[in-house]
């Protein structure tokens, strides 16, 4: 059996259920958080219908949008596997157990990682078939390999596997407005009078993915420190192993820093609302130096695992700023 009763508990933890709903919670706010009240606010004149403002509606359905969305979440589940299905002496020196070769045999894990990315690549096609650009569906191939050669080559280099994850994080939020934004300016470019574009679709999904970008990198590189054992048994060229620990603990401050700052700079510049000034201080801010304090201070695994798990809080809080985001949008304050 592929799911004996007794393992299903195994098979959930190594596809990261928690970590693929978060998946999908980013893209469905993305799309009805943050760009349907975005086209709703920029109001546009059909040719057929002079002098009468019409607001803007997606153009991909929302079986096709769902389709999408189960796309990704299955790509991301065989990322999940293959990098168990490599990880297993690494993990048993960092956490004393393994999933795969133990109640998960080798060759199911390889089993699960083909369907999962037989189903998202073919997903992702028939979405970009759907909207006119089937090209697009070439990206989910892409990131299916990505994920696997990060798993059996790239995360042993030095930063360029960090690096990697950090991209295919942001890429989760921003491939909604990738598969959005084309139909809608396919349509409304040529049948209005005067069409406003969807830039303003791309730069606020763009920040929210540069947010995703730096805490993930931020939260990779205490991962790393976390399995400095592991990765030093192994020959890993990790952060830690060729920089030293107390390099890689300079290296995150410096990075929370920067990602702080940009998260002011963009308020300043491009909001200056009391409620967004409120939620990045409190939910965002406050924790970040709760982080930044228990990796200068850290001496056990156990806490820099705790500075891990809350900045996954913090990449959390950054995705339901979207819903802050939607009523800003919404009151017309900002575009």
């Amino acid at each position: 059996k592929l799911l004996p009763g007794n393992n299903i508990k195994d098979f959930l933890r190594l596809i990261r259920m928690p970590n693929l709903l978060i998946v999908a919670l980013t893209m469905i706010l993305m799309r009805y958080s943050v760009i349907r009240p975005l086209l709703n606010s920029l109001p546009v004149e059909l040719k057929e219908t002079p002098y009468l403002l019409t607001r803007m509606a997606f153009q991909l359905g929302w079986f096709d949008f769902m389709v999408l969305v189960l796309s990704t979440v299955c790509i991301a589940a065989g990322g999940y596997v293959i990098n168990d299905y490599f990880d297993i002496r690494t993990d048993l020196i960092n956490r004393g157990k393994v999933i795969v070769g133990n109640t998960v045999p080798r060759r199911v894990a390889m089993l699960y990682h083909n369907i999962f990315n037989f189903m998202g690549v073919a997903g992702g096609f028939y979405v970009s078939a759907k909207i006119g650009y089937f090209w697009l569906g070439a990206l989910f191939l892409l990131v299916s390999g990505l994920l696997y050669f990060y798993s059996a080559t790239y995360k042993r280099q030095f930063l360029i596997g960090n690096i990697i994850v950090a991209l295919l994080t942001a890429m989760v939020p921003f491939i909604v407005v990738l598969f959005d934004a084309p139909p809608v300016y396919k349509l409304y470019s040529v049948s209005t009078i005067s069409f406003p574009g969807v830039a303003p679709l791309f730069y606020w999904v763009g920040g929210f993915a540069l947010f995703a970008f730096m805490t993930t990198l931020i939260r990779e590189i205490i991962k790393d420190i976390e399995d400095y054992e592991g990765d030093i048994t192994f020959g890993r060229k990790t952060l830690p192993v060729v920089s030293g620990i107390f390099a890689t603990r300079i290296t995150v401050i410096i990075l929370s820093v920067i990602t702080i700052f940009l998260l002011y700079s963009i308020w300043f510049r491009h909001l200056s609302d009391i409620a967004t000034l409120a939620y990045i201080t409190l939910f965002i801010f406050a924790p970040f130096i709760w982080v930044m304090i228990k990796v200068i201070i850290s001496k056990t695994r156990d806490d820099l695992h705790k500075a891990s798990r809350m900045m996954k809080v913090i990449m959390l809080a950054g995705i339901l700023y979207s819903v802050v985001a939607g009523a800003i949008i919404s009151s017309g304050k900002v575009l």
